[in-house]
């Protein structure tokens, strides 16, 4: 095939990957499946290990096609941009949907509920521990992805390299709080609606917070081998966008779940 065109678009190679990352989420969905019912963990280690294989590979092809062949032309680029654009957009109404419920359940207790919010028996979180604390830390990762990104447009490799691994640091230590409320939490998911609402909102906000550490590391990794420049970095940017995505939903968790439905 030509290597010359009269378009500026990427026309993406043949590639494994989509089938390859579609069999492993698959794999992965069923070992949770056989772990819930036969506490056997096998499955979903083979489909967690098939995922960051695909994960790793795929994410290498993207960077190749992107900082050594120049494939990510102008207008890739914003395609790149909008896609993201779209996807958040898509995650917000995600956890809308949770808000909805929540606010359903909280404002018009059911007689079954004792008509109380929150139910009778449950022992809510003292939203001035832990959850403050995590606040405060989601607010200050905030700012460290920020300041690494002007750094970066100021071509100021060391000060972008600090704030990353800040921001990545932070990151971490929220997932590790988070697990710890969760192990002491005097409730389950199983203690009516308030646990179904608290575990499902939170829990998935938890596992974006993963998915955005591991974004953020794959950055300060690719920083670090000096793949970004201040007018070649949308990878670092989706990231950012991401990471704000996170707080403003935390945010949002924090005042109605922790402190006003408690």
């Amino acid at each position: 095939m030509s290597m010359h065109k009269n378009h500026p678009f990427h026309m993406v190679d043949v590639s494994p990957w989509p089938l390859l990352g579609s069999l492993g989420a698959m794999t992965t969905m069923m070992g949770l499946i056989k772990w819930f019912h036969l506490f056997n963990n096998d499955l979903l280690l083979l489909g967690l290990t098939i995922t960051s294989l695909v994960m790793y590979q795929w994410w290498r092809d993207i960077i190749r096609e992107s900082t050594y062949q120049g494939l990510h032309t102008y207008s890739v680029t914003m395609g790149l941009r909008w896609g993201m654009i779209l996807f958040i957009t898509s995650e917000i109404f995600f956890f809308i949907s949770f808000f909805w419920g929540f606010f359903h359940s909280s404002l018009t207790p059911t007689i079954e509920l004792g008509m109380i919010w929150p139910p009778k028996g449950i022992q809510t979180f003292n939203p001035l521990e832990i959850p403050l604390l995590n606040t405060l830390i989601l607010l200050t990762s905030g700012l460290t992805v920020t300041w690494a990104h002007h750094s970066l447009m100021e071509n100021n490799y060391t000060q972008s390299l600090h704030g990353l691994i800040m921001t990545v640091m932070l990151g971490i230590y929220f997932t590790i709080l988070q697990a710890y409320e969760y192990i002491e939490a005097p409730f389950t998911i199983a203690d009516s609606i308030y646990g179904s609402s608290f575990f499902m909102a939170t829990g998935f906000h938890g596992l974006h917070v993963i998915i955005g550490t591991t974004f953020l590391l794959v950055c300060l990794i690719r920083h670090y081998l000096n793949q970004f420049s201040s007018i070649h970095h949308f990878g670092f940017e989706a990231a950012a966008w991401y990471w704000h995505f996170v707080d403003v939903v935390w945010l949002f968790l924090y005042i109605s779940i922790y402190w006003w439905g408690s």
